[in-house]
C-alpha cells in the first residue's frame, strides 16, 4: 500500500530557525529518510518550491491564481511516498517524522493519503 504523506510548515517559522538549528532538523529528516530508502519503504521524497499555483475553472476557463495555500499560516513544504505492509505501519512512519517533535510551535503536520489503486494495480 502505498501512502503520500503531505508535510505542513509556516515558512515565517522555518525562516527564523538559527542556521545550526535548520541544519540539525534537516540532518534528522535526512537520516529518517535514508533509514526508510535502507527498509524499502521509501519510494520518493521531494521538497516543494514556491510559488504555488491553483488551476481552477471559472464559467468556461481555466483560471492561474496564487495558490490556495498562500494565505494560509500553515501550508504544503514537502512530501514523501511510502510503499508499506499497512495503514499501521504508514501511521507508524508518520509519527516518527522528525520535522513534528522538532520545537514546540515549528513541527507543523503531516496529512496522510492513501495512493489509489486502479485495475488491482497500484500507481
Amino acid at each position: 500500500m502505498k501512502y503520500l504523506m503531505l508535510i505542513y510548515g509556516n515558512e515565517q517559522i522555518w525562516g527564523s530557525l538559527p542556521a545550526g538549528d535548520l541544519a540539525t532538523l534537516i540532518g534528522e529528516v535526512d537520516a529518517f529518510n535514508e533509514d526508510l530508502r535502507a527498509r524499502g519503504e521509501l519510494v520518493d521524497v521531494q521538497g516543494l518550491d514556491a510559488p504555488a499555483r491553483s488551476v481552477r475553472m471559472a464559467g468556461d476557463t481555466p483560471v492561474v491564481t496564487d495558490g490556495p495555500y498562500l494565505e494560509a499560516k500553515e501550508y504544503v513544504g514537502s512530501y514523501f511516498v511510502v510503499d508499506v505492509d499497512s495503514e499501521q505501519r504508514a501511521l507508524e512512519i508518520a509519527r516518527s517524522y522528525p520535522g513534528l517533535r522538532f520545537a514546540p510551535g515549528v513541527g507543523g503536520g503531516i496529512e496522510m493519503w492513501p495512493l489509489m489503486i486502479r485495475d488491482g494495480v497500484e500507481n
